[in-house]
This record gives C-alpha cells, structure tokens and sequence, in this order.
C-alpha cells in the first residue's frame, strides 16, 4: 500500500535560494512555472514563434548563469526573470535592425541549438538517467554548453580540445541521447516535440 504524499508548492524566494545553490531541479521548476509567461512576453515582441523558443531557452541560461548576483530583497524572482526575457526580445529586434541580414557564425548556430536540445533533456528522470550514460567528454561538454552558457570554442578552450573535437563530442553526445530517449523514433520528431508550449 502507497502512501501519497501532496508537495507543497515552492515560494519564488525559495525557489531562487536553490537555483542560488546551483540546484538543476530547481531550474526545470523555474521552467515550468515561468517558461509559458517568458514566451508569451517575448512572442509578443518578436512575433514570431521560432525566434521565440530560442530567446526563451537565452533566457533560461541567462538567469542560470546570473542567479548569483539576484537579490530577493529587490523583487521576486519571477518579474526579474520576465524582465530579461523582455530585454532579450528587445536586443533581438535592436540587432535585427542594426542589419538587413542577421547572420549567426557557425559556433553560435550551433551553441544555440544545443541550448534548446539541453533544455528539453532536462525535464523527467530519464533524461537524467540518460546523461550518466554518456562518457565523461560528452558529458563535460552537455554541462557546459547548458548549464555554464558556454560556446562551442569556449569549451574547446576550456577542455584544452581542438574545436573541431568538442563539435564531434557534442553531435555523439545528442545522437546517444536521442537514441536513450526516443529509441523507436525519429531524432527529426523528438525534436518538433521537444520544446512546446501548450
């Protein structure tokens, strides 16, 4: 016989202590708290559902990297969150209209697709189980993309590995995942389906 056990739910002040802690589940539960509001900030901005989803998961990783410099005496976590989503969506346009073309160099186009492939291995058990999978470089390589905001060439410095290297580790990396994952399904559907917000 089970017992059920009702969490009760995290304030925002305490939430922002873990996340403060570096604590990855506190992460996913900022996610799913706010990641509905941030897309729905920035799709007002931007409008355009793609570009969106991108500025969302920059976000995410903003507040990931700059957690340790917010002071919950200012605010509550959540505007300081929605607020940068703001201000990303708007450096997106100011960038857009600086240029005709908006070119991303290979290493960022990369950077952020691994951003949004990170994101959504991080929801549920599995995916976790999955990541002790992988061998100690590709690992390596997953934590610091997602959860330092590293660049490609900035791990391949910080690894002390040809760039070339750490591309080929984090493409072994994401096909071992989608495999773990999504064994009987395409890697093209996994990723139409990774990232939604209903």
């Amino acid at each position: 016989m089970t017992s059920s056990i009702t969490a009760t739910p995290k304030t925002d002040a305490a939430l922002a202590a873990e996340l403060q802690r570096r604590d990855t589940n506190a992460m996913e539960e900022l996610y799913d708290r706010y990641g509905r509001l941030a897309y729905s900030v920035i799709l007002r901005i931007v409008r355009d559902a793609g570009i969106a989803e991108d500025l969302v998961q920059e976000t995410f990783i903003r507040v990931w990297n700059r957690v340790q410099f917010y002071d919950a005496s200012k605010g509550a976590i959540g505007p300081w969150l929605l607020a940068i989503a703001r201000y990303r969506a708007i450096d997106y346009l100011r960038s857009v209209r600086s240029r005709d073309y908006v070119a991303y160099d290979e290493a960022e186009a990369d950077r952020r697709s691994l951003t949004a492939e990170a994101a959504a291995f991080e929801n549920g058990r599995r995916v976790r189980a999955a990541m002790r999978k992988l061998v100690p470089n590709h690992l390596r390589v997953i934590e610091m993309a997602y959860f330092e905001g590293l660049s490609q060439l900035e791990v391949a410095e910080r690894m002390g590995a040809p760039l070339g290297t750490v591309k080929s580790w984090v493409r072994m990396a994401l096909r071992s995942l989608r495999e773990e994952l999504v064994p009987d399904r395409t890697a093209r559907s996994f990723q139409r389906s990774a990232i939604s917000f209903p």
